[in-house]
């Protein structure tokens, strides 16, 4: 074990390491921190706990996870981070603690995480989720699995981002974006499906062509989004767009930002908006 630890690293004798696990100079680890088998840990990372990650995460050099929420609410009560397996968490990532005793926040398996990603307290991002550089997510933010997001751009507080979505950079998303769909703008708008994306997924041709007639139903036929729901019933019933109708009723929940609408005026009028 000792050959894996740079001398210069700071552990904590509460903290739990799988001997497999190597460590870079002057990393600090923290009490209640628990990292799994193959973890490399770079140079001047900081881990606090109550954080838990898995396998074969690399974390590059000046990465803090676990610190305290930036939340003026948080009182101390115990709360952590969850991070699942084999993700790549890039240089100066910041992955806050939740708010809330007893919650965590959470990253799933298989993400990128760029260079300067900060997630905020309460996230949860689910897996094979791609974050370009410099992107803030504010608190209580879930990004569906496969989802990517663009550079240079904020996410408020309490959105949610749908699976293979794809977020163009330097974007403003302030409200809910839809599984499948690609946004960009300021103020933020649905331009397209995901084509790329949802090709490199390994979506047939039939799958695409219910998607297609599904975005062409929200946001080029001019109905509100009851409307569009009542007409997408009609559609087939696959899980994709099982899924897709799941997500637009529950954005209009409360506590949910809403959905981001459709590049025209005429497109998936969303009530309230």
């Amino acid at each position: 074990m000792a050959t894996l630890i740079h001398p210069t690293a700071v552990i904590h004798p509460g903290a739990e390491l799988h001997p497999t696990v190597q460590i870079g100079p002057y990393a600090v680890i923290g009490d209640n921190v628990k990292v799994g088998p193959g973890t490399t840990i770079g140079a001047h990372v900081v881990l606090e706990g109550p954080t838990e990650i898995g396998a074969r995460n690399q974390i590059f050099p000046g990465a803090v996870i676990g610190s305290e929420p930036q939340d003026l609410k948080y009182d101390g009560t115990t709360t952590g981070v969850k991070i699942g397996d084999d993700n790549r968490i890039r240089e100066y990532v910041t992955i806050n603690r939740a708010t809330g005793a007893g919650e965590a926040t959470v990253v799933g398996s298989n993400n990128l995480l760029m260079a300067y990603v900060h997630v905020a307290h309460n996230c949860v991002l689910g897996d094979s989720v791609v974050i370009a550089n410099a992107v803030a997510l504010a608190g209580h933010v879930h990004i569906e699995s496969r989802a990517t997001i663009g550079g240079v751009l904020g996410i408020h507080q309490f959105v949610h981002i749908g699976r293979l979505a794809m977020v163009g950079g330097m974007s403003r998303i302030d409200r809910d974006v839809p599984p499948y769909m690609l946004i960009e703008g300021n103020p933020s708008r649905v331009r397209s499906l995901n084509l790329v994306g949802l090709k490199r997924a390994g979506m047939t041709a039939t799958e695409l062509g219910q998607l297609k007639k599904a975005f062409r139903t929200l946001y080029r036929s001019g109905y509100t989004l009851t409307q569009s729901l009542e007409h997408l019933d009609l559609l087939s019933d696959s899980e994709h767009l099982q899924h897709l109708r799941r997500f637009l009723q529950l954005s209009q929940m409360e506590g949910r930002r809403g959905l981001i609408p459709g590049r025209r005026t005429k497109g998936l009028h969303v009530e309230g908006f």
